[in-house]
């Protein structure tokens, strides 16, 4: 049976407790709680929780805790990490529409890049996505920035989501290109928005960056969706195995967050950590990529 989406301002609002449930039953499914104790952690009735979880993930919490239940990630967990990273390695992946972004060409050419992005012509502005507030960058020639914004922690469970306040996610995005001209619309944002949650056609990306940049951020690209890799596998995967170091700073250096899957990389002991958009956020997008697998 499929299940409808709902709206991309439905699912922006409900991410951040959909977030805090994800954490909930990371750190409970050995017990198996059931709906009803996980209904009761997220302050909501068993019927209100189950549909707006399945609404929102694609998969029931029930299906959730089996997942993690037979997870393959007897190595991981031997290694230290947590039931719910380990889950994440157990190869389960999604769709891959990612991999048809179409990278058309640079976002500005480096003389524009050395000087501030001086004389080009951005548009900024936010919309709701399925991962809370996402505030968009856009030049004449793709998307150049993505971005998410926290509005607040969800109170209910006490986890916490770090990240940037709004206007401090606009003003990091806009800061890259001091010179530019950049306008703000928030009606374009939710064009993107559109595009990028809801519909099927590739999406032009316009990126500056170093070749070796743009080496591990193809690399991040060539990632199955819902799987993850270590920096020193992308490093090699892009043909330079001892960057392992240098992979993590390019990565980090993404603008484009989710299209550019930096969610999918880990720092070598494997552990979800090292997110610029916080943890649960990270923990949130890898789930959905291997919901939409279920």
């Amino acid at each position: 049976m499929t299940t409808t989406l709902p709206s991309l301002p439905e699912r922006s609002v409900a991410y951040e407790r959909m977030a805090d449930a994800l954490a909930h039953l990371g750190e409970t499914w050995q017990d198996w709680p059931d709906l009803a104790e996980c209904a009761r952690a997220m302050d909501l009735s068993p019927h209100h929780f189950q549909r707006e979880f399945t609404r929102w993930a694609g998969v029931s919490p029930k299906q959730f805790q089996a997942a993690l239940a037979h997870a393959q990630a007897g190595d991981l967990l031997r290694q230290g990490a947590s039931v719910m990273d380990a889950a994440y390695e157990a190869g389960l992946s999604g769709p891959s529409r990612l991999h048809d972004l179409f990278i058309a060409h640079e976002g500005l050419t480096p003389g524009e890049a050395k000087t501030g992005g001086d004389g080009a012509a951005l548009t900024i502005g936010e919309a709701p996505t399925p991962f809370g507030t996402g505030v968009f960058l856009v030049s004449p020639r793709g998307l150049c920035g993505l971005g998410f914004a926290d509005d607040g922690a969800g109170a209910k469970t006490g986890f916490e989501h770090p990240g940037y306040p709004k206007e401090a996610v606009l003003a990091d995005l806009a800061g890259r290109y001091p010179k530019a001209g950049i306008a703000r619309d928030d009606a374009e944002a939710r064009r993107w928005a559109e595009r990028i949650f809801q519909g099927s056609e590739p999406i032009p990306v316009a990126l500056y960056g170093t070749p070796f940049r743009r080496q591990i951020w193809r690399a991040l690209l060539d990632i199955p969706a819902g799987e993850t890799r270590t920096y020193g596998e992308i490093a090699a995967a892009a043909g330079q195995p001892k960057a392992a170091r240098a992979a993590g700073t390019a990565i980090g250096a993404n603008t484009i967050a989710w299209l550019i899957p930096c969610h999918r990389a880990l720092a070598s002991d494997q552990r979800l950590h090292n997110y610029h958009w916080g943890v649960a956020r990270k923990r949130a997008m890898l789930t959905y990529e291997r919901a939409h697998a279920a």
